[in-house]
């Protein structure tokens, strides 16, 4: 009898650890009100415009780098910058090229640049241990547009909600979360500047970091995570840089998000700055849309249960990833294609990152560029440029490498089943 008795105990406590468990993953995926108030406050906040779109060196950036310093110090992290929470690092911008039309003759002319001084915010929890996580997102965005605008000629502030004010709220409430329930590793907190501008601040930080950057472990960066689509889809990118990414990011998947892993550690957001310092990464980020780069990026169209899920999303990668002693390290197969961007021309183009498959998909199209001129459109997926193939982003930039401004080719898309052949000029 004692026997079965001991058995029917086992039984009852097995399953009310089951129904715990359950229950706690419920509870991480609800939705709550108080949280997504918190988001909207935030990106309402840095997307408004008292912050004239939060340019590098604007008193938008200022104000920004103010807010997130107090959101860290309201949650009792430690200041970590070079400067208590700040890490100001200065730079010249490379200067832009103009163009002006006379009869049949152009006349070029380089844009006039100063110095710049923009600052990180770096902030930690520090629990003595030997390990470094970082976890960051970039603050700064284009003021009223400047060279990386999408909307030509619009000099309206550029708010950048989802890009990125949404990848700073949920960096604010991953410090939340972990300053009240912490993970063995120390956390380092990083909202970047001048990432519009070039990559300076992650870049300074890695040159010059405020802790031992032999003991960073991994880096994770959130770079628009605001628009989760119908499809749920989250590309990560970065999951070639450790082998073991893509299983333990599989195991963090318990809202049926669609997983789209992408291998380079080399993209256009921070973590490049990182992964190019031999750093394990992954960049998270629910994709383009029309307003990316546009005054219409505004506070209003940000998916605020999809970033509450993005959020848990990454904080679990966090806590299992805190687990993990020994994360190696991968080259990825793209690195010296990528480094430095060796073309001259571009179309005007979107990618779309989301993509799975052959060639390279259009998310968008500017006014006014080559694509738009020679009629490629908005889902389009270009498959050839000149005499080269193109399968992914990394052929398209080698296809362009090949031309200077003035220069025509062919570019072939593939269009709801045809084959279409466009004639583009660079300008």
């Amino acid at each position: 009898m004692d026997f079965y008795r001991m058995i029917r105990r086992t039984l009852v406590l097995k399953t009310f650890l089951l129904l715990g468990m359950a229950f706690l993953s419920a509870m991480l995926s609800a939705q709550d009100p108080a949280v997504l108030k918190q988001f909207f406050n935030h990106i309402n906040y840095l997307a408004s415009e008292d912050l004239e779109g939060r340019e590098t060196g604007s008193q938008g950036e200022q104000k920004a780098a103010a807010y997130i310093a107090s959101s860290f110090w309201k949650r009792g992290l430690t200041p970590l910058g070079s400067e208590t929470w700040y890490q100001p690092f200065t730079f010249t911008p490379k200067p832009s090229i103009q163009k002006h039309r006379n009869g049949d003759s152009t006349a070029i002319a380089m844009s006039v640049v100063k110095q710049i001084t923009g600052k990180n915010v770096v902030a930690a929890i520090d629990r003595g241990s030997e390990r470094w996580l970082v976890i960051g997102a970039h603050y700064d965005h284009l003021g009223r547009g400047a060279e990386n605008s999408l909307a030509a000629g619009d000099t309206a502030i550029h708010r950048g909600a989802d890009d990125n004010a949404s990848g700073v709220s949920a960096l604010i409430e991953l410090a939340d979360r972990f300053s009240r329930n912490p993970v063995d590793a120390n956390l380092l907190f990083i909202a970047f500047s001048g990432e519009e501008k070039g990559l300076f601040g992650s870049k300074h930080f890695v040159n010059e970091p405020t802790i031992s950057i032999e003991k960073v472990v991994a880096m994770l960066n959130m770079d628009m995570i605001g628009r989760l689509n119908d499809e749920r889809a989250l590309a990560i990118h970065g999951t070639g840089t450790s082998p073991i990414w893509e299983n333990l990011l599989h195991g963090c998947n318990r809202d049926s998000l669609k997983l789209v892993f992408h291998e380079s550690g080399v993209g256009p957001s921070d973590h490049t700055s990182f992964y190019l310092a031999d750093i394990p990464v992954l960049h998270f980020f629910t994709g383009q849309h029309d307003d990316y780069h546009k005054p219409s990026d505004s506070a209003d169209k940000i998916n605020l249960e999809g970033l509450f899920q993005v959020t848990n999303f990454i904080e679990r990668t966090v806590r299992d990833l805190d687990q993990i002693e020994t994360i190696a390290f991968a080259k990825t197969k793209d690195q010296q294609k990528t480094d430095q961007p060796r073309f001259k021309v571009t179309l005007g183009v979107v990618p779309d990152y989301m993509q799975e498959g052959k060639g390279l998909r259009l998310d968008g199209v500017s006014d006014g560029r080559p694509a738009q001129k020679a009629g490629i459109a908005k889902g389009d997926v270009i498959v050839r440029i000149g005499d080269q193939d193109v399968i992914d982003i990394y052929g398209y930039m080698e296809a362009l490498g090949k031309y200077d401004a003035g220069d025509a080719t062919q570019v072939v898309v593939k269009r709801e089943g045809q084959t279409l052949t466009f004639d583009v000029v660079f300008d």
